[in-house]
């Protein structure tokens, strides 16, 4: 009877123990390292490879019932060029799409011709009045992720703006398992350049913590095309 009282305090200890760790938040791991020293570390695996992307994958913990993590940033110093953006507009409209850069632009035939498969884009975006006609193709695009949404914001009556943005813009989104995993940089870009674009990403991914909430970030790993995941202590 004394034994088994012992044990149910040595297990009620260690489940306040527990509960006390997982407020203050998990400990670093110990082959975690400083970003610095996960930067050197990949530009040392890719080596003569300075066009391979730098990697972040962040795990996050959002709260049941909450929103898909899901977002866009601009990033200091951009690493992607050539993203192909379709806007639907027409009229003067449709003129300033184009004027801001767009690569394609059109109103109801343009939506026949995405339903057909016709173009290929990276990014849609639509004006207030289009939108009932985008909806005819919405089961297409919403799987994509290329839907345009009020709350997305990549509908606007300002498609000189959304333009700029989609071009300029780094998207990313987490996966089922609430991981984000997002290209961030080039391995060429100096050590400045890629720690402030991670910085930007890891600012905006912290927007979807609600507030009084625990640790909404989780552990963060930096990996390259080439070389290989990274915890990373400092973020």
């Amino acid at each position: 009877m004394l034994k088994s009282a012992g044990f149910g305090r040595r297990l009620s200890l260690a489940l306040c123990a527990r509960g006390y760790a997982s407020k203050r938040g998990a400990a670093p791991h110990p082959n975690s390292v400083p970003l610095e020293k996960a930067i050197s570390i990949l530009k040392a695996f890719e080596v003569g490879q300075p066009k391979q992307t730098v990697e972040l994958h962040v795990h996050c913990s959002p709260e049941k019932g909450q929103a898909p993590i899901r977002g866009s940033c601009i990033l200091p110093r951009a690493y992607k060029s050539g993203t192909r953006v379709l806007v639907f507009a027409e009229g003067e409209k449709a003129k300033e799409a184009l004027a801001a850069g767009a690569d394609i632009v059109g109103g109801e035939d343009l939506v026949n011709k995405v339903r057909d498969g016709e173009v290929r884009f990276d990014k849609c975006l639509s004006t207030p009045d289009m939108l009932p006609k985008v909806a005819k193709i919405a089961r297409m695009l919403g799987p994509k992720g290329l839907m345009p949404t009020v709350n997305k914001g990549t509908v606007s009556s300002d498609v000189a703006e959304l333009v700029k943005f989609a071009k300029n813009a780094q998207d990313f989104h987490a996966d089922k398992a609430g991981i984000v995993h997002t290209g961030v940089a080039k391995v060429g870009f100096s050590e400045e350049e890629i720690r402030a674009n991670i910085g930007v990403v890891m600012d905006s991914i912290r927007t979807h913590a609600r507030e009084n909430r625990g640790r909404f970030v989780g552990r963060v790993y930096l990996s390259s095309t080439r070389g290989p995941g990274i915890q990373i202590a400092d973020l």
